[in-house]
């Protein structure tokens, strides 16, 4: 049996129940064991009570003490300093990495008002929506996705931005009213990943996630959270970041854009490529180009 962790909220649920099932095809036994974290609990602004960390030290407890197997974590809530004993044990296929808009009346970034009322509780989602110039005017928020998209129905808000990987997680697709570009908004290092964490001396566990792991997302996010860790910032910084394995002139390579907010105002965007067999170096030479630039 083995014992899976994951915090009781919607989509939280929904991740692991993915994780859950595919293992089970595999032919093995699961038990879902909900975990309480902080972030669940306190909802003053993340940048607050420790940046989005605190929706995993929990989970991280309970595999360091034994008491669950794995833990199924969005991979962009997951701080990229590593804990000892614990390693990720598979990285499955990402869903599509990129935010939405979800607005009154059908609207898009573009359709909405000078002084639109847009609900955020990202910095990385502030800096990029105010250097886009529209005027609109942000205010942060915190809640899941029910609740986020309620304040839209209920008139709080004008709209939100959120993942479209949690959306579709949940099967709410159908209430997008914008998939954003990449190009307007670079998502979160690891947004769409989860990533399935496991003690490192488990040998049995991680020969069971092993066919779970794909190498392409898992060289994609590598090269993202290495950007995040080499611009030696929090999970909640003004951060931006999307690789993707593309076909190079020698076979494929690893393209990585990132985003760096800047104090004062204004985005920095460069991008870089470099070896699928060595994402992390791509990813510091991207932060180390954006750090020279400050």
């Amino acid at each position: 049996m083995i014992k899976l962790g994951t915090r009781r909220s919607a989509l939280a649920t929904a991740q692991a129940a993915l994780v859950a099932d595919a293992l089970r095809n595999l032919g093995h036994e699961v038990d879902l064991v909900p975990i309480v974290t902080t972030g669940d609990v306190n909802r003053a602004p993340l940048e607050q009570i420790g940046g989005t960390g605190v929706f995993v030290s929990a989970l991280r407890d309970a595999l360091l003490a034994g008491e669950i197997d794995i833990a199924v974590h969005s991979l962009k809530d997951l701080p990229t300093a590593p804990v000892d004993g614990l390693t990720l044990g598979a990285i499955p296929v990402r869903e599509d990495p990129r935010d939405v808009l979800v607005a009154r009346d059908g609207l898009t970034l573009g359709e909405l008002q000078t002084g639109a009322l847009v609900g955020t509780g990202s910095p990385r989602r502030v800096a990029q929506l105010e250097a886009l110039g529209l005027g609109l005017e942000l205010t942060g928020i915190r809640g899941n996705v029910d609740t986020r998209i309620a304040m839209v129905a209920d008139g709080k808000v004008d709209a939100v931005v959120l993942a479209r990987a949690g959306l579709a997680r949940l099967g709410r697709l159908a209430e997008i009213t914008e998939t954003l570009d990449p190009i307007q908004m670079l998502p979160a290092p690891g947004q769409g990943a989860l990533g399935i964490e496991c003690r490192s001396d488990d040998t049995a566990v991680l020969a069971a996630l092993a066919p779970l792991d794909d190498p392409g997302t898992r060289a994609a996010v590598t090269a993202e959270r290495q950007l995040l860790a080499t611009l030696e910032a929090g999970c909640t910084a003004p951060v931006g970041a999307l690789a993707e394995v593309v076909d190079g002139e020698d076979g494929p390579e690893l393209w990585l854009r990132g985003a760096l907010g800047e104090d004062g105002g204004g985005v920095r965007r460069l991008s870089a490529n470099g070896s699928v067999d060595d994402p992390a170096a791509v990813g510091r030479a991207l932060a180390n180009e954006l750090l020279e630039q400050t």
